[in-house]
């Protein structure tokens, strides 16, 4: 599956994404990364900024609409993707 069109559609509005997780189990997940649905972000505390991480371009994080938090999952582990709300 092409990332750039499933990063288009979650940045557009909400896709569900049905991947396979890292134990095995099959996972539904209804996701975006449209800014409007996503939470506000909190005051950042300059004296607390931790060392950035590392970026995977093997993972990406999403924002579980159902779960109401952030997931992420493997690229290679999506099985099926559609743009239904």
């Amino acid at each position: 599956m092409d990332k750039d069109t499933i990063l288009t559609a979650l940045r557009a509005g909400i896709v569900n994404i049905t991947f396979t997780k890292v134990n095995g189990d099959k996972r539904e997940m209804r996701c975006t990364l449209e800014a409007s649905k996503l939470p506000p972000q909190k005051p950042v505390d300059e004296t607390s900024i931790k060392p950035k991480r590392k970026v995977n371009p093997d993972v990406v994080a999403v924002f579980d609409l159902d779960n109401e938090g952030w997931r992420s999952f493997r690229w290679d582990s999506i099985t099926e993707f559609n743009t239904g709300a």
